[in-house]
């Protein structure tokens, strides 16, 4: 896919969920940075663009074959030109519409016009917070 310097968190974010909706780990990962780090809601960290797609294999393949993802941007915040923070709401799921079930953070960095995640945090919602974001 081919990104102007115009890119958007927002197409950062499509191309972080087409490629979860395709089950591409290889697309997947190429939107992290080389060095990125991955916390996921389970408290396992993943530390690399490489150990992103391994897992994302074998996630793809086995527990999460045939999902789709959901995410929208709920608080983005610029500390400069090529940092952005981004906070969403997600969630997985093979039919209908997907309902939110995680935060996540994004810490992007602006590198060649387009946004690539350096840091990522998912973290499992509160009943309360599940009910604030149907």
């Amino acid at each position: 896919m081919t990104v102007t310097s115009d890119d958007t968190v927002e197409e950062f974010l499509g191309r972080i969920r087409d490629a979860w909706d395709a089950g591409d780990a290889t697309g997947y990962a190429a939107q992290f940075a080389e060095d990125a780090s991955y916390v996921i809601f389970m408290g396992d960290a993943l530390f690399g663009r490489a150990a992103i797609e391994r897992t994302h294999r074998e996630v793809f393949a086995r527990w999460q074959k045939g999902t789709r993802m959901a995410v929208k941007a709920v608080d983005v915040r610029l500390p400069d030109e090529s940092t952005a923070v981004v906070t969403t709401v997600g969630g997985i799921g093979r039919r209908g519409r997907i309902g939110f079930d995680k935060f996540q953070t994004f810490t992007l960095h602006r590198r060649e016009g387009r946004w690539e995640c350096v840091a990522f945090q998912n973290t499992r919602m509160s009943r309360r917070s599940r009910r604030a974001h149907r």
